[in-house]
């Protein structure tokens, strides 16, 4: 049995996982703000404390930031300040006596959404469309990190007034004063509006896909964060912007692109770290 932990901003979500599939489930709340860094560790441990059991034979924790995959050190976690160098795989192994994995949180989702597609699949992007804008990459079934941890960061490269991120996540409808939850609520209900807004979120989503189809060629991209769950509102918008963007019309074709908006996913995928 393994133990996968998805640290978010605003819950911590853990899972014991045996055979690929998640049999018992721990949400808690993230870390007080504020907290100094003793006082998040002993709060994660606590929450470990309630669910691991004796036939856990290892954890597996994603964290929203870069890592030191191989050493287990989190540096710099923008929504923990007290995060800065956490030497987290030490401090956890000391605790539980058991391997500990730690990577970045999107590289987590694109291990779990690789192991749920049931299929082998040559280059398998994962995009997480929430607070943020993470991409994970799975190369011939083994994660890319890049050197240091961040061969997905695509989000963070100049588009229009800002950057990728600002115009394929939560932010796109924040900044008109909107969650994305209500706008997709009102986008299925057909509200004219609310369909325009999905219409530009998948045009800006179209441009950084096509990005991704140039720097990594994938066979399979999987969309997952709160976000993704209005994908049949935006993906109409978003093929018509890749079709204009991508000058290689029979590629687009046999990409194949799912959405998997399950919280379960990133946690599954922690545990296979």
């Amino acid at each position: 049995m393994l133990l996968g932990i998805d640290i978010g901003g605003t819950t911590i979500n853990l899972g014991l996982i045996e055979n690929n599939k998640i049999v018992s489930k721990l949400c808690v709340p993230s870390f007080r703000q504020g907290a100094e860094l003793e006082e998040t560790l002993v709060h994660l441990e606590d929450a470990i404390r309630q669910i691991i059991t004796p036939e856990v034979k290892s954890i597996g924790v994603g964290v929203p930031t870069l890592v030191d995959a191989e050493r287990g050190i989190v540096y710099d976690a923008s929504n923990i300040p007290s995060w800065t160098v956490v030497p987290l795989k030490t401090r956890l192994e000391s605790t539980f006596g058991i391997p500990v994995g730690v990577n970045n949180d999107a590289n987590c989702f694109v291990l779990g959404a690789a192991a749920k597609l049931g299929k082998p699949a040559q280059v398998v992007v994962g995009v997480t469309l929430g607070t943020g804008t993470g991409i994970g990459v799975m190369i011939d079934g083994k994660l890319y990190n890049g050197v240091n941890c961040g061969a997905g960061e695509l989000g963070t490269m100049p588009y229009k007034d800002g950057i990728y991120e600002d115009y394929c996540s939560k932010k796109f409808f924040c900044s008109k004063g909107l969650e994305p939850k209500e706008v997709g609520d009102r986008g299925f209900a057909g509200d004219p509006q609310a369909l325009q807004l999905m219409d530009e979120f998948g045009t800006h989503l179209g441009r950084l896909l096509t990005m991704i189809l140039f720097a990594y060629d994938p066979s399979d991209i999987v969309f997952g964060g709160g976000v993704a769950h209005s994908f049949p509102l935006f993906k109409d918008a978003m093929y018509r912007s890749m079709a204009e963007s991508y000058p290689y019309p029979r590629f687009l074709d046999k990409l194949v692109i799912t959405a998997m908006p399950e919280g379960d996913i990133p946690v599954l995928g922690a545990s296979l770290l």
